[in-house]
């Protein structure tokens, strides 16, 4: 494992607007070209969070996955976020991770938020996807799924450089401000049960049904410590994180040992 930097890109999503959100993310991812390995973008990034799927869905080869796989081989890093995408007659809320070397890997949300309506409108997925970046075990979530720790719960594995199923987990995120205290605190439960990194990536702004953000995107260390937290505005960060750390305190502190077992029904 290497030292990994990793971006948070916390914007003012453009409502339904998906060439001005390319336009406009894009001025801000390319300000760390050359200079990070992972860039954050928040959830839906390219439509704000949207129960009109007919408006803002596209396919997988449509301009969204193509303008995050160009984008991402033009900084030289990871690129991930999530788009509203459609398949067949189905809409997902899938996140995409783009590779600089073009490929990529995607997840589709879990956890649809029926408070919203989302899960009346979109499809959920059933896979958790990990991926792999300088030697990092990595957990892409998206938003709501960080309400439910049994998906998200680490585990032993042998095999693994850091001996857990994951060593950094990666919430994007369009959380509304009057919910910022649930977001701030179960960042860190999910850091401090996990035994890992975590970093939350939200947006900011007022969207399209008149919800505010309050950004408070955040890096944490696996015992809940902030390494960097955001303001309400927008900004870019990157932030360098270590895994010294986080191998000298999963050694003193095995609570993964005493974890119970159990059986998840997908």
């Amino acid at each position: 494992m290497q030292t990994l930097r990793i971006t948070l890109v916390q914007g003012a999503t453009r409502w339904h607007d998906a060439p001005a959100n390319r336009d406009y993310y894009g001025e801000l991812v390319r300000r760390a070209a050359g200079q990070t390995d992972l860039v954050v973008l928040p959830e839906t990034f390219l439509s704000g969070f949207s129960n009109d799927t007919h408006a803002s869905a596209e396919s997988m080869d449509g301009e969204g996955v193509a303008w995050m796989r160009a984008l991402a081989e033009e900084v030289g890093a990871v690129l991930c976020g999530s788009l509203a995408i459609r398949e067949g007659d189905t809409v997902y809320n899938r996140l995409i991770w783009a590779r600089p070397d073009g490929s990529y890997a995607q997840y589709d949300k879990r956890h649809l938020f029926r408070m919203a309506g989302e899960h009346t409108r979109y499809g959920g997925g059933n896979e958790r996807l990990i991926v792999e970046l300088k030697g990092w075990r990595i957990l892409p979530q998206v938003c709501y799924d960080l309400r439910f720790p049994v998906w998200l719960r680490n585990g032993r594995r042998e095999s693994a450089v850091a001996g857990m199923d994951y060593d950094l987990a990666v919430f994007v995120a369009n959380w509304p401000a009057p919910r910022r205290q649930p977001w701030r605190t179960l960042l860190r439960a999910r850091a401090i049960e996990n035994l890992s990194y975590v970093v939350g990536l939200n947006r900011v702004g007022v969207d399209g049904n008149d919800h505010p953000y309050a950004g408070d995107s955040a890096v944490l260390d696996p015992v809940g410590e902030p390494l960097v937290e955001l303001g309400p505005q927008e900004q870019v960060v990157t932030v360098t994180i270590d895994p010294a750390p986080l191998l000298a305190h999963r050694e003193r502190f095995p609570a993964w040992m005493d974890a119970d077992r159990f059986t998840l029904d997908v």
